[in-house]
């Protein structure tokens, strides 16, 4: 019952999810995007044709939808300031309806975009494309967190990891890398006052990693 209720909650059908979107868009664009996605899904070591161009489509797709939910927003926005009419109560209830109907395709692109790669790709692969389209910006963070402070628990060491990955769903909708590592920026945040509140002393646990670092480097 409940994959069928997702099935019916996608914007676009999985079936057709595999096609590239790449009708009335700009030719040069397309190619940036096809490209950028082929660098993510060379990674995986797909050796079967179809699968690789239907994932790299999926992924592709998924470039092109961002871009268009943020594109449809910014342009409700330019012509919402030409409404001169308008109080400043209805102005402010209109954005909120124009950012509200972003985030809510957002929703839906969110889940339908694994729920799309599921069909050719397994857990794990799918979980190297959305590090992909992050920078790999969870693992680089971790690893450098528990190279820092060796001493971290491997409760720390969980609940650091977690946080990572939930960024990382933050950021795979971001609209520009700008936002991506903003999004983890947050999370970054949100891990070092519980490291703080845990007793850590992250200035010195820093200041001790970066010679460490310098020692290794002499080696």
């Amino acid at each position: 019952m409940m994959s069928l209720l997702l099935v019916l909650m996608l914007p676009v059908s999985i079936s057709t999810a595999a096609e590239l979107d790449s009708l009335n868009r700009d030719k040069a664009y397309v190619n940036t995007i096809v490209g950028r996605s082929q660098k993510i899904v060379d990674k995986l070591g797909i050796t079967n044709k179809e699968v690789y161009t239907k994932v790299n489509n999926i992924l592709a797709n998924r470039y092109f939808e961002l871009n268009d939910i943020y594109e449809r927003r910014d342009s409700l926005l330019k012509e919402l300031k030409k409404l001169e009419c308008l109080t400043k109560e209805e102005r402010e209830v209109r954005k909120r309806n124009i950012e509200n109907e972003k985030d809510a395709a957002l929703y839906r692109s969110h889940f339908a975009f694994p729920a799309a790669l599921s069909l050719y790709l397994n857990e794990e692969q799918i979980e190297a494309i959305k590090d992909g389209i992050t920078f790999g910006v969870v693992k680089v963070t971790y690893d450098s967190t528990l190279d820092m402070i060796p001493s971290l628990t491997q409760e720390e060491k969980n609940q650091i990891l977690a946080w990572l990955i939930e960024a990382r769903e933050f950021a795979i909708d971001a609209e520009s890398s700008h936002k991506k590592h903003e999004a983890f920026g947050k999370y970054k945040g949100r891990i070092n006052n519980y490291l703080s509140k845990r007793g850590y002393d992250l200035t010195k646990e820093r200041e001790e990693w970066y010679k460490r670092i310098k020692e290794r480097e002499k080696k």
